[in-house]
Order: C-alpha cells, then sequence, then structure tokens
C-alpha cells in the first residue's frame, strides 16, 4: 500500500432523510450525538499511525504541540498528514449532518486531534469558543466538530465528559467567554456523561456544549481526531492555519474541495499552535 492510499472500505450507505431530521433534533437539544461504526477498524488503526507520526514532529519543535494542561497536549495538521481525510471530510454520515446543520456551503476549517497521555488530569469545564452572537441571539448553532477516536475508550483512560444541553448556557460570566465559574461545577456534574467510544465510532457535537477530558490513570495515551466545521462567516478558520499542496488538492474529490476553503501552496510550512488561551487556563501554556 502506498503512503496516499487507504485501507478498502466499503462506502458506507447514505443517511435517511428521516435519519438526518431525528440527528440534527438531538444535535439542537443534546449537543452531541453519536454515530457508531462509521469507519472500519483498519482505516481508525491507519488514522493512529499518522497521528503518532505527526504528534512526534509537533513535540519535536517550538510551538508544534500546545499543552492543554498537565500531560495532555493539542495539535492541528494539515490535511494531507492523514492519508484518509478525504474519507473523512467526504462521509456521507458527516456531510448529510453538516448540510443540515450548517447549510449546503459549510467549510472545513480545522483538523487536529488532542491526546491525553497517561498521568493527564481532570480539566476544568470549558466550551472550545465564546458563543457567537448569532447563537445566543437566534439559537443557530453555526459550527460543528467531528471527533473520532483512535483507541477503544476504557474508563481509566480519562474518557471524554459532556453535560448534554448546554451548548444554550449564557457565557457573559464565563473567563474568555469559555470556562464557567467554578461554583457552576456541581450542576454540570450532575449533568455529565462519560462518553466510551469504540475505534469507527464518531461523534458530532456543538463545541459550545460544556466539556472536558478526565483523568487518565491508565499508562496509555487516548488520541482522538478533530474534524472543525463552520457555516459560511462563522469565523473559526481565523483560528487556524489549514493549507494543501497543490499536487494534494488536485487529487481530492470535488465533493471534498467544494468545503475545503483554505490555501493551496507549493510546500507547506509547519503549523504553530494558537490555542493558547486553554493552555494556560487549563494549566500549561
Amino acid at each position: 500500500m502506498s503512503p496516499n492510499q487507504t485501507p478498502d472500505r466499503t462506502a458506507p450507505a447514505p443517511l435517511a432523510a428521516a435519519e438526518v431530521g431525528s440527528l440534527t433534533g438531538r444535535l439542537y437539544e443534546d449537543g452531541i450525538i453519536g454515530l457508531p461504526q462509521a469507519f472500519p477498524r483498519d482505516w481508525v488503526r491507519q488514522l493512529g499511525e499518522d497521528i503518532d507520526t505527526a504528534f512526534a514532529e509537533a513535540r519535536a519543535r517550538p510551538g508544534g504541540a500546545v499543552g492543554r494542561g498537565p500531560n495532555r497536549f493539542y495539535v492541528e495538521v494539515h490535511p494531507e498528514q492523514l492519508r484518509g481525510f478525504a474519507d473523512l471530510a467526504g462521509h456521507p454520515w458527516i456531510t448529510a449532518v453538516a448540510e443540515a446543520v450548517l447549510g449546503p456551503e459549510y467549510r472545513i476549517v480545522e483538523v487536529g486531534f488532542d491526546v491525553p497521555l497517561a498521568g493527564a488530569v481532570d480539566q476544568p469545564w470549558h466550551r472550545d469558543f465564546p458563543m457567537p452572537e448569532e447563537t445566543a441571539r437566534d439559537r443557530k448553532l453555526t459550527s460543528l466538530a467531528v471527533n473520532v477516536t483512535a483507541v477503544d475508550t476504557e474508563p481509566d483512560m480519562g474518557p471524554f465528559e459532556i453535560a448534554p444541553g448546554t451548548h444554550w448556557d449564557d457565557g457573559d460570566a464565563f473567563e474568555h467567554g469559555m470556562f464557567p465559574p467554578r461554583e457552576t461545577y456541581p450542576r454540570y456534574r450532575s449533568l455529565a456523561v462519560r462518553k466510551f467510544p469504540r475505534m469507527g465510532d464518531i461523534s458530532i457535537r456543538s463545541a459550545l456544549t460544556l466539556h472536558r477530558g478526565t483523568a487518565n490513570h491508565s499508562a496509555k495515551s487516548r488520541p482522538v481526531l478533530v474534524l472543525g466545521l463552520d457555516a459560511p462567516g462563522a469565523g473559526n478558520d481565523e483560528r487556524h492555519d489549514t493549507a494543501v499542496t497543490r499536487e494534494y488538492w488536485a487529487s481530492l474529490p470535488e465533493s471534498v474541495r467544494a468545503h475545503l476553503h483554505c490555501p493551496v501552496v507549493e510546500a507547506l510550512e509547519p503549523i504553530t499552535q494558537k490555542h493558547t488561551i486553554e493552555g494556560l487556563v487549563m494549566g500549561e501554556s
């Protein structure tokens, strides 16, 4: 298999219109939905290999990885660092939900991954960016985050914890518009649900839904890919530096290129991470 090939897999069946409507309704109500067995395990194993390679490269240079708490890191990458990017970006379940929530001209603005290592501690409750004015005014979601676990999540590995329904919480009292006061934590703990996805499962969520990574008591890491999607004009592309080479751009299906509004360059430059606020508040710059 060449470096640019992905494992053979049967294309997943499109979602029926009624199922898309149900998923969209749950997303608006809970702020997160799960879609099991979206990818075969061999595809996810390859994803894990690409994450491991990118993580090692990022940690070897200044600004390549940003701390999101002790022993916890975030790395943004370019799409072509992942051999399965086109499979991910063109997955019919993801595109159907994205079009229903964000509109047919939604944009791919972020490709990255979180890696909680052994010894990672509980994060503070947070959302990934302040609530946009349009969401506060019209209760309209303008962005989505797709998460793909690279491993089977076990209880001692610091599972992702989320408080369903909190994507509508007024964030005026949140530090940086993202971190609620600690006196509100009991409410989030009472709502919290821990997620235990397995290889091949994906979730789609509003990044405004209050969440946190929990303490990793195991000796293993728990890498999770993040694909960030925006409605036109949402503005999250300003926080990211996604680019592709001309050769890679030409290799992508038009259905993927239509949503990938980013610079097309002769050669890629390593990404210096921008998520400094999260790192500082979570205990590591």
